[in-house]
């Protein structure tokens, strides 16, 4: 059978999988959100763009 590996071979991609998934389900710990939000501001900012975050102020009515 041409398509076993060699079991040393076969634990090592094992072992490159499982910390390629660990890689991806610390992204999903509690409080990452806020890092990824702090990381896309932060990108955002260098572009020039302006923040999603921002909340358009209320225009003051002159007072009569």
């Amino acid at each position: 059978m041409a398509d076993e590996l060699d079991p040393k071979e076969a634990a090592r991609i094992r072992r490159r999988d499982r910390d390629l998934e660990a890689e991806q389900r610390a992204l999903m710990n509690p409080g990452m959100g806020k890092v990824f939000k702090q990381i896309q501001d932060a990108m955002g900012k260098a572009a020039g763009e302006p923040a999603a975050t921002s909340v358009p102020r209320r225009r003051r009515r002159p007072k009569a």
